[in-house]
């Protein structure tokens, strides 16, 4: 069984219990795999990037294998703009949009989504494929909350910032910074480091646990607390608010 997220920010959760972590966000227009059931809870496994988590049953939408496959094999269409809108001919059935969303089969100004015809008429994500279209796409989220597991303006963690804003730039990434890590080529030196490539830190276990962009100048754009710009150095991520070091720099990878 194959399914869509017909709204936005469906919260995926660890376990099938609405007490349990959220984990992650599913975004409209994402599509998924359904891996079991229980009760009002449906385990699925991502398209996009084979996350996996428990959302609500009255969340998703059902489609066929070959809509799941035609979605996941070939390049999407995505939202640019922070908030935008996703228009249906019954009003009440009308969604509302944040950057990174799918716009599957685009064209003309009309998708369909799980048996639904919409149409869209905004801003659509240039997904030029460089690093600074990637720092462009980032710098939109700055000053947004940080918030454990999010994908959008309204709340946002680390590695959601990078996947989102490499994703606007044509970029497919993993979730999480861990996973992140394994992807794109390694710079050996700070100095050696683009506008666009990728910085990772790592805990006292020596796990890597933040990921933040590259900008120029020796800065860095990262989620922490909030979306913001620090001082990247050798030893890692230097917070003026704080007068510290707040990240210990792991490694450097180049994905552009």
């Amino acid at each position: 069984m194959y399914g869509t997220f017909p709204f936005n920010l469906s919260p995926m959760r660890r376990e099938p219990s609405h007490r349990s972590e959220m984990v992650n966000q599913g975004l409209f227009g994402e599509v998924f795999e359904v891996l079991s059931q229980e009760q009002e809870w449906t385990q699925i496994r991502l398209g996009h990037d084979g996350y996996e988590g428990w959302v609500l049953q009255a969340q998703v939408a059902e489609i066929s294998r070959e809509s799941y496959r035609n979605q996941v094999d070939r390049p999407q269409a995505v939202v640019a703009s922070t908030v935008d809108l996703v228009d249906h001919a019954q009003p009440i059935k009308s969604r509302s949009l944040v950057a990174g969303s799918f716009l599957p089969f685009l064209k003309d100004g009309n998708l369909e989504l799980a048996g639904e015809t919409f149409s869209f008429h905004g801003a659509v994500a240039d997904q030029s494929a460089t690093g600074a279209s990637a720092v462009r796409h980032a710098f939109s989220f700055l000053n947004s909350a940080y918030l454990w597991g999010g994908r959008s303006a309204f709340g946002i963690d680390c590695s959601g910032l990078t996947q989102i804003a490499f994703r606007m730039a044509g970029i497919s990434l993993l979730r999480d910074a861990s996973q992140q890590a394994s992807q794109g080529s390694l710079v050996n030196f700070l100095e050696e480091s683009l506008e666009g490539d990728l910085a990772f830190f790592d805990n006292e276990e020596g796990r890597i646990t933040h990921v933040g962009i590259v900008l120029n100048d020796h800065r860095i754009l990262h989620a922490s607390g909030s979306v913001r710009v620090d001082t990247l150095d050798p030893s890692g991520i230097y917070n003026s608010d704080l007068n510290r070091h707040s990240h210990r720099l792991r490694l450097l990878k180049r994905i552009i």
